[in-house]
């Protein structure tokens, strides 16, 4: 006959571990809601990156300053450059011209830029400033820089095809309202398109090189840890007997 059986305790201990155990599950069915819920806050981004090229074309100006007193004149020369920064279009990337205009502190004159490109038929262009003209592929776009200040204007292109097309810049700046004293500035420049890009009447720029955002690698590891601590939670708990020996 055996002498060791069961007291009421075994069960109650039982109960105990099995509750702990119901807890533990729940504890990790929240931790996975709430990761889930977290992750596509995180990974959320901007990213509008473009690859620029070494490519560079630009034109330095320089100005004549009037003698007749009253008239409007630059002390120091002011700098309007049209910069190519990649000639090259494709679904990742869009092609990208920079407008820069520097116009120096010790002048006590406003820069007067107008600037216009000439693109061919299914080439597109956006930038700040700048809109479609009465002619047909024309855009043009005009700008004011006071004394001390720097403008910089980026100038997405985009294509509806590939091939290998030729865009044409001119424009003038001049001192104030003085236009008679204007100077000159033009560029044509080639551009390569491998692919049409994914949506040329959209006036964004066009994602540049994809690389993995760092929010990824962050959730990435963030749901490692998530499981280890699950795993580790949702184990089962060894089996615990109560034995009481009575005499």
């Amino acid at each position: 006959m055996d002498t060791r059986k069961c007291s009421p305790w075994s069960h109650l201990l039982e109960i105990y571990f099995y509750k702990i155990y119901t807890v533990k599950k729940l504890i990790a069915i929240f931790t996975i809601c709430l990761c889930l819920a977290l992750m596509p806050v995180i990974a959320q981004e901007n990213n509008s990156t473009v690859n620029e090229t070494n490519t560079t074309a630009t034109i330095e100006p320089t100005t004549v300053p009037s003698d007749q007193p009253g008239e409007a004149k630059f002390r120091v020369a002011p700098t309007v450059t049209l910069r190519p920064v990649n000639d090259v279009i494709n679904k990742s990337q869009d092609g990208l011209v920079e407008l820069y205009m520097n116009n120096p502190s010790v002048n006590d004159v406003t820069l007067n830029t107008d600037v216009q490109m000439s693109v061919p038929s299914g080439i597109h262009v956006y930038g700040e400033g700048f809109g479609y003209g009465s002619a047909a592929g024309t855009v043009a776009g005009t700008f004011e820089v006071p004394p001390g200040t720097v403008r910089t204007i980026h100038i997405n292109i985009k294509s509806e095809k590939p091939g290998d097309f030729t865009i044409h810049f001119t424009g003038l700046y001049w001192p104030d309202d003085d236009k008679d004293a204007f100077q000159q500035i033009s560029l044509t420049h080639p551009l390569t398109v491998s692919e049409p890009s994914p949506d040329p009447l959209n006036p964004n720029p066009t994602g540049g090189k994809e690389e993995l955002p760092y929010t990824y690698i962050i959730v990435g590891c963030l749901a490692v840890i998530a499981i280890a601590f699950i795993a580790m939670i949702i184990r089962k708990p060894p089996k615990t007997e109560v034995v009481i020996e009575e005499e």
